[in-house]
């Protein structure tokens, strides 16, 4: 969890850093924002991980379109994109608190039987910190790139 948590506050400290225009703004051929990038963590993983696959819940939250989830309308409010996280983020924790690590999740995707992948609330874990680190060290290039700001000195 301490490995989950660290991933998650750096990626909000680095979204807190940005100024509004560059919270909007794409830096990458991609297209995505850091914005998006929130919504992004906040739908595919904490939301549909936890919530869906691993509580079992309906995925009645997902957004139209093709990559729907990395989308932010410009009228969004930032401040209520960074609440959903942490909103989901709360959640998230609640489920993870009351499901033993070997717990098979309630919701597979089919073929995960086959494959192995996925069994177990462990292997969730470890799924979701690689991606929020994987994606808090994306925006740590965009940040760089939008004020020169670095989490890291090279």
């Amino acid at each position: 969890m301490r490995a989950l948590d660290v991933g998650r506050h750096h990626v909000l400290d680095q979204l807190g850093s940005l100024n509004r225009a560059d919270q909007y703004r794409s830096r990458v051929p991609s297209g995505w924002s850091p914005l998006g990038l929130i919504r992004h963590l906040t739908l595919s993983d904490e939301r549909y991980w936890f919530e869906v696959v691993v509580a079992g819940e309906p995925l009645d939250f997902w957004p139209p379109g093709d990559n729907g989830d990395w989308v932010v309308p410009d009228a969004s409010d930032p401040e209520q994109i960074i609440d959903d996280y942490r909103l989901a983020i709360a959640n998230s924790n609640r489920i993870i608190a009351a499901t033993a690590l070997d717990a098979a999740p309630l919701r597979p995707e089919p073929g995960w039987s086959e494959t192995g992948a996925f069994g177990d609330l462990r292997s969730i874990l470890l799924h979701t910190i690689v991606e929020t680190s994987t994606h808090a060290g994306q925006l740590d290039v965009v940040r760089e790139l939008a004020d020169g700001g670095q989490h890291i000195v090279v």
